[in-house]
């Protein structure tokens, strides 16, 4: 297979699916600003989504994907049982969560979300939303599981287009309603769950060429089965280790007014890079990866695990940079209307530059953990997760009254970089990736292009000031050009440097 184009592929449907989403999130910044209504379905939103992620976006994929394929090899009858079986308990036990947390929401909400109950009226509307929206978890993990299908097949482009799904009924929602005062937060958490009952449909309808499911509840535990959760349970947190540190953040940021809103924008500004850079390469590679590796064919493994940690760092590098010294503007350019004030966009802006200091990190846990899952080694990434959200915690703990809520992205960068040398150093004691496979001249031509690169962006931004402040009507348009400009010189000097080459597109893996 082609990386480049596998990633490409997935990147195309991701970019349009996080573009409708920047329009949805604009539309709700307009319509509900960054108050208390906000905060409350930020949190309704966030805990289901959070859960979205943690299944597709590493955890299932690392755990089911190199056995599922392991079985395919043998023959196509062990994969299909194998597969349903995995079906049944994640139908069951996703079936008890969700009837269980619906029952016990109020407490639930008090452990996601402390804070609110300062604001008794935010709490019952938080906690109302978010009975609404949680039914979304057991859908989109089921959707994840028949994107894992597709992805042993090595087709990635239905799973990258689902959440296109959830983007669209949501901006419908809001166009039809956008007159309904506050219900519209209702309508929008009603809307949540129905998103993801179409994304499951819309998955299987694909998945199902290759396998369909039959329900039997007289589950089997075989050693398979057995393997499959010592992989996927710590896999769970060890993949999801970004969004548990943004859930953990959330949860103390409850405690300030406003602050759940800001994060939540933030987050939403560096997402896109990351699931280019970081989710869509780590989920590319896994599955050829994890056969080169049972077939212990070393050329292979270390020609993807190079080129796809280059291809990391060629993505996140400029873009980390350039969130770093434009994070106002870009905030202000992309969510700064309406309900959304200044003190909105800079606060926002100021939670997005620090977690810029660490969105190269966050990419390169997903590849370094790909690494590692592709070995069948989950457990690993997981203590190294594990130790990354305890320094988390203490850090926006320890600083949180002192500092406010900034101090959640500073922490939250400073433990994902922990993680990515932990990541690394493990992998660089077993002889799996060694130093000079990242102090080499490509990826030190990929640091001085996007420093120059950002160079030239920062002069612009100084150039057109005018067009790019809150009151700006061109504001949109200005900052649109300024980064299809900066893209452009990037790629530029990177093929006359031969940083990057025309023959890289043909990368067969």
């Amino acid at each position: 297979m082609n990386l480049i184009k596998s990633t490409g592929t997935f990147s195309i449907f991701v970019i349009i699916s996080r573009v409708l989403g920047y329009f949805r999130d604009v539309l709700i910044a307009i319509y509900l600003g960054s108050g208390p209504i906000a905060d409350a379905f930020f949190v309704a939103f966030r805990i289901p989504n959070t859960f979205r992620r943690l299944f597709a976006e590493g955890s299932f994929n690392a755990a089911f994907v190199p056995s599922y394929s392991s079985e395919l090899v043998k023959r196509k009858t062990k994969a299909k049982n194998f597969a349903n079986d995995i079906f049944n308990f994640l139908m069951l036990g996703l079936l008890v969560l969700v009837i269980v947390i619906e029952i016990l929401m109020p407490a639930f909400i008090y452990l996601i979300a402390p804070g609110f109950y300062e604001d008794q009226t935010k709490l019952e509307l938080t906690t109302l939303l978010t009975r609404i929206t949680f039914p979304f978890l057991l859908f989109i993990s089921l959707a994840s599981f028949f994107s894992a299908i597709l992805n042993s097949h090595n087709k990635f482009g239905v799973a990258a287009a689902a959440p296109i799904i959830l983007n669209i009924i949501l901006i419908i929602i809001i166009l039809l309603e956008k007159n309904s005062g506050d219900n519209i937060v209702i309508y929008l958490s009603y809307g949540v769950s129905f998103a993801g009952l179409i994304q499951l449909l819309f998955v299987y309808f694909f998945a199902k060429k290759y396998f369909s499911p039959y329900l039997n509840f007289k589950l089997r535990i075989t050693n398979k089965i057995k393997n499959f959760f010592n992989k996927f349970l710590p896999g769970i947190f060890a993949s999801g280790v970004t969004q548990i540190n943004i859930l953990v953040g959330t949860i103390i940021a409850s405690f300030q007014t406003s602050a759940v809103s800001y994060l939540y924008y933030a987050d939403r500004i560096y997402q896109i890079n990351l699931a280019i850079a970081g989710i869509a390469i780590g989920t590319v590679i896994l599955p050829n990866l994890s056969k080169h590796i049972k077939a212990a064919n070393k050329k292979k493994i270390n020609f993807i695990q190079n080129k796809s940690f280059e291809l990391c760092l060629f993505l996140s590098l400029p873009a980390s940079m350039a969130l770093i010294v434009g994070a106002e503007e870009i905030t202000s350019a992309l969510f700064g209307y309406g309900a959304f004030d200044e003190l909105s966009v800079s606060n926002s802006a100021k939670a997005l530059f620090y977690f810029a200091l660490g969105l190269p990190a966050f990419a390169i846990i997903k590849v370094f953990s790909a690494f590692l899952f592709a070995r069948g080694n989950t457990k690993t990434p997981f203590y190294f997760s594990l130790i990354s959200v305890l320094i988390n915690i203490s850090i926006s703990i320890f600083f949180f009254k002192e500092v406010g809520f900034i101090i959640i992205p500073i922490a939250t960068s400073i433990s994902s970089w922990v993680n990515a040398l932990l990541l690394f150093t493990k992998l660089n004691l077993n002889n799996n990736f060694e130093t000079k496979n990242i102090l080499n001249n490509k990826n030190l031509k990929i640091t001085l292009v996007s420093i120059f690169s950002i160079y030239i962006f920062n002069l612009i931004i100084n150039f057109s000031e005018k067009y790019l402040t809150y009151e700006s009507e061109f504001k949109l348009f200005a900052i649109i050009l300024l980064v299809l400009i900066t893209i452009f010189v990037y790629i530029s000097i990177s093929l006359l440097t031969k940083t990057f080459k025309y023959s890289d597109i043909k990368l067969k893996y």
